[in-house]
């Protein structure tokens, strides 16, 4: 029989092995050969408040890519969305997940905790 001590300490080290292997942006190796086919064309929905909307996109599954349609998301304050996408690297294409990232939205070197305007990607 286990004593409680060591029972929990295993429960906290499997959470805290779980909470440090989940990335907000997961890379992904899955690729195709060729180029994926061009986004298909979704009609975008109203906006809705405290939602994001994040288009369609392909996915490489299996030996064809598969058309994944655009969702709804719950927006997380402090956080902003990266969409999938895919890179060329060796001649492959490769997926690059999407995923929930905390920081600078617009890439300015602002953190959006005190950047007055977080969604201007032209300023400088």
């Amino acid at each position: 029989m286990m004593s409680k001590s060591f029972a929990a300490t295993c429960v906290a080290l499997a959470c805290l092995g779980a909470a440090s292997t989940t990335p907000a942006l997961a890379e992904s190796n899955i690729g195709l050969r060729g180029a994926p086919p061009p986004p298909r064309y979704e009609v975008v929905p109203a906006p809705r408040a405290g939602q994001i909307w994040v288009p369609g996109h392909w996915e490489a599954r299996g030996p064809n890519p598969v058309w994944v349609s655009g969702v709804w998301l719950r927006e997380r304050p402090g956080f902003h969305y990266a969409t999938p996408t895919w890179v060329q690297r060796d001649g492959r294409w490769e997926m690059r997940q999407g995923g929930w990232a905390r920081g600078d939205r617009d890439g300015d070197g602002v953190p959006n905790a005190i950047d007055r305007r977080p969604n201007d990607p032209y300023r400088r």
